[in-house]
């Protein structure tokens, strides 16, 4: 513990590794999570257009991740924002800020993989590059983006958890870039990525956005640590639906170090989202080949228009005579064409007109 003014004190976290080790019960439980992330991963390296079913898993955790922090905003808001709202411009709004913070999530996950996929190192270079997409253009933007903070901040209106005061951040961050460098054999690799997942938010090492770029860490260690073929696995869901016992779980390693229970509750989780996304890659995967066959004798580029869709559950005319380079007619008539399918509705009140897949935004956002 270190003083601060007044009767506040800060918490130091434990150097890790910690002391704690998995005890034998926990065993058959870590098999079965990293089985269930196993099937899903499996599941992600046979289908035909893996990413065009990762995207709406990667959209979903940045809704999920953001409504933690208080941020809600409907599926449809984030679809129409990207197609229509990505100008490189200050949000005019709190509406408006609002679809950029979720959506700056979305694209601070891609960066992400990106960067390790690239061999880049889980560290400090990393946190500050995360934290910066998030905040860019967004709310908190007046917070340093990017910059480690340089004063003492508080978790929770009744000052509940006080995390390491500047002087300690640094070494303490150190301790952690040094841990992720290494290679623990002690933990297996799922126990080792919630370690690190308390260690960041202990730490707390910006002004704003902690609880954001830890859980964007979280999915990218274990994508990273359990070699997945893309990045299927996200936490935030069942985060958000448990959210005062993921908070009350984490405090209570800091104030009683009861790891145990941490990486049991975080076991749990994992199976779960596991489940919930093979299950909905399933139904994702379903859904387009009946697509498919119900387009069957069209052509080649409304197939290719119906399998963006899936990506991109949203489209304008202009969009397709954009990325197709055909005519505004021709565009159109593929639009109206899909329309009559029964695949397109038009969304009201947007202009310039848009059309919604609305079977495909129930199935990869409904709950």
């Amino acid at each position: 513990m270190a003083a601060l003014r007044g009767n506040d004190w800060a918490f130091l976290p434990n150097a890790l590794p910690p002391s704690w080790t998995t005890p034998e019960r926990l065993w058959p439980l870590v098999a079965s999570a990293r089985d269930k992330v196993g099937q899903l991963n499996g599941i992600g390296r046979t289908l035909p257009a893996p990413r065009l079913l990762l995207r709406p898993l990667q959209r979903r955790e940045a809704l999920r991740s953001s409504r933690l922090e208080g941020t809600f905003v409907s599926p449809q808001e984030l679809l129409l924002f990207e197609i229509q709202m990505r100008q490189k411009r200050e949000p005019q709004t709190d509406r408006e800020s609002d679809w950029l913070e979720v959506f700056n999530y979305y694209r601070a996950l891609r960066i992400g993989h990106k960067k390790i996929v690239a061999g880049d190192a889980f560290d400090r270079g990393l946190f500050q590059e995360l934290h910066r997409a998030l905040l860019m253009r967004a709310r908190g933007r007046n917070r340093n983006p990017g910059q480690f903070r340089t004063r003492q901040v508080h978790v929770g209106l009744d000052h509940r958890y006080n995390p390491p005061p500047p002087g300690q951040l640094l070494e303490c961050l150190a301790n952690l870039e040094s841990y992720l460098a290494g290679d623990d054999s002690t933990y297996n690799p799922l126990v080792r990525a919630c370690i690190v997942h308390y260690q960041f938010e202990a730490i707390h090492p910006f002004a704003d956005g902690n609880g954001r770029v830890g859980r964007l860490l979280l999915s990218l260690t274990v994508c990273k640590w359990l070699d997945l073929s893309l990045p299927w696995i996200y936490m935030s869901e069942f985060f958000e639906r448990n959210r005062q016992e993921y908070i009350d779980r984490l405090f209570r390693v800091s104030a009683l170090g009861e790891w145990e229970d941490w990486v049991t509750f975080h076991l749990h989780v994992t199976i779960a989202q596991s489940e919930a996304s093979i299950e909905r890659c399933a139904s994702l995967q379903a859904l387009r080949n009946t697509y498919r066959k119900r387009m069957a004798h069209a052509s080649a580029r409304i197939g290719g228009i119906v399998d963006r869709l899936f990506s991109l559950p949203v489209v304008r005319i202009v969009d397709v005579r954009n990325q197709f380079k055909v005519s505004y007619a021709t565009a159109k008539a593929d639009v109206d064409r899909l329309v009559d399918a029964g695949i397109l509705v038009e969304i009201e009140g947007v202009y310039p007109k848009t059309f919604g897949a609305v079977e495909v935004m129930q199935t990869a956002y409904g709950d």
